[in-house]
């Protein structure tokens, strides 16, 4: 009985006019996925469409036959299947981390024809422990925390993983009980990749070592969590957005006796203004928190220029003389890490940073921010411009939208109220709500 995952899938908000994808390698994981996924639709939400999808990724012999085995069980089931290929070269180095891109951006196109509500994957907790493992021997902080049991991708499309509190073993007594087989991937038995060696350092640590790290993984993922809430609501009491691309803190919230919490909303705003997916290291944006409790302060980290005076804490995009960023305006593009295309611009038109010339024209005085801050901030706020050194194309605010650059790909559940409060400062579009009764209370298995 996989109690874990049907009460995470009790749990699921889904909505019948819109069908679920499943990605389905034909491995034990994810079929077990799919038989349990679709016997919980018929049950409970019939009127629900599950859509198999495999990804071909083109790089073993076999791949195309174990594709067509999974449609071949599709159809058994009377389930829509569709295969998805990775074509074109592929890369000599960072395969791996090339392959698990490519799946999701063709898992992304497969969900957006479809008109899809949700991704469902076969993440297991042998994943969640191998991956703890993994992060451990790193130092990742946060990244202890695992997986998260939702991701939002690309901004639009939640993926969800139900199987997280289970055991791989207990899913292949499921599908032998169900009387059907899987294939295993070689790639798994290949020790040049590093899940491979946590694997086989989780098997060689027994039962102890796999509980502890379910246990510090579980205890990271409340921790961060938890922290998230707090950092966001220091962000929604004391940030605002004080002129175009010009964030204003209060002093309050460096000075915040929540030490955890200052830290992290100064890491995430930072990021956000450069244009960064990654957060500022932890101990420098300490140091930084530290210095501007000392008085005026001039400082760049991550793209992101820290200017502390009498009028408050502004935050602003680095801007060198020269740079442009110029790049197409084609629909999707993310520009500067912190600008999404989201219409339709005139053929040929460009997106590209305003620059002094224009700034100095739209800045407007103010009693409460500086006109010279104002002017830096807009030199780097992205225009639509005509093609081959036109002038500015007017319809820029309909055709661009800002976005918190760390969740604009992938925003685990971990961070949504962090991710949310941000959203909120920034006027950004929304962040479709996880799917799920309870949001956070989901991630213990």
């Amino acid at each position: 009985m996989l109690s874990a995952a049907e009460r995470f899938l009790a749990n699921v908000e889904f909505d019948p006019a819109r069908p679920v994808i499943a990605a389905v390698s034909g491995g034990g994981d994810s079929l077990a996925l799919l038989i349990l996924l679709h016997s919980h639709l018929k049950r409970h939400h019939p009127g629900t469409r599950l859509l198999a999808v495999t990804v071909d990724h083109g790089l073993r012999a076999g791949s195309a036959a174990e594709a067509r085995a999974v449609g071949e069980i599709c159809h058994r089931l009377d389930l829509d299947h569709e295969v998805r290929n990775w074509t074109g070269d592929k890369p000599k180095t960072g395969l791996m981390a090339a392959a698990r891109e490519a799946r999701v951006r063709l898992l992304l196109e497969a969900a957006h024809d479809a008109g899809a509500q949700m991704i469902v994957t076969g993440h297991t907790l042998d994943d969640q422990a191998e991956t703890v493992l993994m992060r451990r021997a790193r130092r990742s902080g946060r990244g202890l925390a695992g997986i998260a049991p939702a991701t939002l991708l690309g901004g639009r499309t939640w993926l969800l993983r139900p199987l997280l509190g289970e055991r791989r073993k207990t899913l292949r007594g499921y599908l032998g009980r169900e009387g059907l087989s899987w294939t295993d991937d070689p790639s798994n038995e290949n020790a040049d990749f590093e899940r491979v060696r946590a694997r086989r350092e989780m098997a060689s640590g027994g039962a102890n070592l796999f509980e502890e790290l379910i246990r510090e993984g579980n205890e990271a993922a409340r921790r961060r969590t938890d922290e998230g809430r707090r950092a966001a609501a220091l962000i929604g009491n004391y940030a605002c957005m004080a002129s175009p691309g010009l964030l204003r803190l209060a002093s309050e919230l460096p000075d915040d006796p929540d030490c955890e919490a200052a830290v992290l909303a100064l890491r995430a705003l930072i990021a956000v203004v450069g244009g960064r997916e990654q957060l500022p290291d932890e101990a420098r944006v300490a140091d930084l928190r530290t210095r501007l409790a000392t008085g005026p302060l001039r400082a760049t980290l991550a793209g992101t220029v820290i200017d502390n005076r009498k009028a408050g804490i502004f935050l602003r995009r680095e801007f060198r003389n020269g740079w442009t960023s110029a790049a197409p305006a084609r629909p999707g593009l993310l520009w500067d890490g912190r600008f999404r295309v989201v219409g339709s611009a005139p053929r040929g038109a460009r997106v590209e940073a305003a620059g002094h010339e224009r700034a100095t024209s739209r800045a407007e005085p103010s009693p409460d921010v500086p006109v010279s801050l104002q002017r830096l901030a807009m030199a780097a706020e992205p225009v639509l411009a005509q093609p081959s050194g036109g002038g500015e194309i007017e319809a820029s605010a309909e055709v661009l939208r800002r976005v918190p650059a760390p969740w604009a790909r992938y925003l685990p559940l971990f961070d949504f109220a962090l991710a949310e409060a941000v959203a909120v400062l920034l006027d950004a579009e929304r962040f479709p709500p996880p799917p799920l009764r309870g949001h956070n209370a989901a991630y213990s298995p």
